[in-house]
């Protein structure tokens, strides 16, 4: 991955995309989380775009519960047709924006740890 090459290094980049299929895996039924908080989880809290990347670009990441991270106000991937399907499947509302209804389905980890000090 080549996101932000002057902030972290070949070893960072390889545990951050870990970490990120790692709190993916984690993530319910019926429940999202956003980019910004898997990157926040990860340790690296400015890098939600390099989260979607890693999501889009690692092998073997459509096997994981891809479609259960949005964006901050609920929004799913543009042009990703099947994303809301999905999500509608396992009891996700939206509300009439067409938005997720993030303060009933927001995912936060009870005992998550930001990696703080990574960076």
């Amino acid at each position: 991955m080549r996101d932000y090459p002057d902030k972290m290094t070949q070893e960072q980049v390889r545990v951050f995309g870990e970490d990120v299929l790692n709190i993916v895996s984690q993530i319910p039924r019926g429940k999202v989380t956003t980019y910004g908080l898997i990157a926040t989880l990860a340790g690296w809290p400015s890098h939600a775009r390099m989260v979607g990347r890693t999501l889009r670009y690692t092998p073997g990441a459509e096997k994981l519960p891809c479609h259960r991270v949005v964006n901050k106000e609920g929004r799913t991937a543009p042009g990703w047709m099947q994303h809301r399907l999905l999500l509608e499947e396992e009891g996700v509302v939206f509300r009439p924006n067409g938005h997720v209804d993030m303060k009933r389905f927001l995912w936060e980890p009870d005992d998550a740890t930001s990696r703080e000090g990574k960076m």
